[in-house]
């Protein structure tokens, strides 16, 4: 995913809205979409409506999730904690919640309201005070977002939803816009296509964002003992995300290899979304790795750092154990991917495109901030004053010995 070839599109975007707010992001919207929304906020009764007219089945399973996810995230929480130096001496670490969040849900090719449940459970209980999701207009609901998404925010309790999508959203949630009372946001987080990723990185600093997130990738990790079905479904059920998806297999089973190959040939036509799922699947990014053994193949999973890293191997926890990178392992025969799409507890907002060397998936400690209270007596800063001192005028900035010397120290 090469944002930066999309930046000169996507900065004239991003300062419009800046500059003109709602009024820049709905002719943006209207421009690339062609629907314009009611109104940017969408109206409450949308959501009851949406709520109310959603499918029992489809109300059961988000419920589940929701408290899978719930139940893993709130774990998640640290606790604060106090070290005591000396007498007088202590270093508190306490962890605030982001005040308000901008939870970006995407639309366009698919419906995610398991995207709502993954970005608005975390901020929740990490204790952010306001948050807002904001996700794209539909022309078929009439310019509002997908009726699935809506409910999914109702479900969770979310009341401030906004029917914006792609970069304009992203600077929407940014800088705000006084007049249509839309209050800006002190973080972004989701998922979405490169324009967003572009505008995620340029608002940065503004606000905090999670990451840059690209197209869904899968490396599955497999020798010779691995379901070549299991295998092959695995890898389509990324490649129908997006024409850009990655569907690795890495082995030292060149019988699996083989295997696996021709399951995907076999199946990826029996999908719904075939042409998309056979773009992806046949692009230069997918493909099957055949290296000499298993240890190799370890190198070479932590050497892709994909988003989704599945183990299928003889012994799949001690393998899972070893590797390093990747934005979630997903461990043997069934703990698939789509799983932890929906409702293995976990979270599906992962590092794309070779970040989880570096980065972690959406949690609760996203929405965290560690800060240190620092309380010392006056007993305990004498006995490390003169250490102060002595560092201060070593790297001549005598007025912070001063401070500490002033207190007659």
């Amino acid at each position: 995913m090469d944002v930066n070839a999309v930046l000169p599109t996507v900065e004239p975007i991003v300062q419009q809205v800046r500059e003109r707010g709602a009024a820049a992001a709905l002719e943006y919207g209207e421009k690339f979409d062609r629907i314009r929304p009611g109104s940017v906020r969408v109206p409450t009764e949308r959501l009851d409506a949406a709520l109310a007219n959603l499918d029992p089945a489809v109300r059961e399973a988000l419920g589940v999730a929701i408290g899978r996810i719930r139940t893993v995230h709130a774990a998640q929480k640290p606790k604060e904690s106090t070290i005591e130096l000396a007498p007088g001496a202590t270093v508190t670490e306490k962890f605030i919640p982001i005040s308000r969040v901008g939870l970006y849900v995407p639309g366009g090719k698919a419906v995610y309201p398991s995207s709502v449940l993954m970005n608005v459970i975390p901020a929740q209980e990490a204790g952010a005070t306001s948050m807002v999701v904001c996700t794209p207009p539909q022309k078929e609901f009439g310019g509002w977002p997908h009726p699935t998404t809506l409910a999914a925010c109702a479900l969770l309790g979310v009341t401030e939803v906004w029917a914006v999508g792609g970069a304009q959203a992203i600077a929407l949630l940014a800088y705000g816009d006084d007049e249509f009372g839309l209050e800006p946001v002190d973080m972004v987080t989701g998922p979405g296509n490169v324009f967003v990723a572009a505008a995620k990185r340029l608002v940065n600093g503004v606000v905090g964002i999670d990451s840059e997130a690209g197209p869904s990738e899968i490396a599955v990790l497999a020798d010779d003992t691995a379901n070549a079905t299991f295998v092959a479904y695995d890898l389509i059920s990324q490649a129908e995300h997006d024409e850009n998806a990655a569907s690795v297999l890495i082995t030292p089973s060149e019988e699996l290899a083989n295997a696996v190959r021709a399951e995907v040939e076999r199946l990826a036509g029996q999908t719904l979304n075939t042409q998309r799922a056979s773009s992806a699947l046949g692009g230069a990014q997918s493909g099957i790795v055949l290296v000499d053994d298993l240890e190799t193949a370890i190198a070479v999973t932590d050497a892709y750092a994909s988003e989704h890293t599945e183990v299928h191997t003889a012994n799949p926890r001690e393998v899972a154990e070893r590797l390093t990178n990747a934005g979630a392992i997903f461990v043997g025969p069934y703990s698939p991917v789509p799983l932890g799409d929906y409702a293995a507890g976990s979270n599906h907002v992962l590092p794309t495109s070779g970040t989880a060397r570096f980065a972690a998936g959406l949690s609760t400690h996203t929405f965290l901030k560690p800060v240190n209270l620092i309380e010392y007596d006056e007993a305990a800063l004498k006995e490390i004053g003169s250490h102060i001192v002595v560092l201060a005028t070593d790297e001549q900035l005598p007025a912070h010995g001063e401070a500490i010397k002033a207190r007659g120290i």
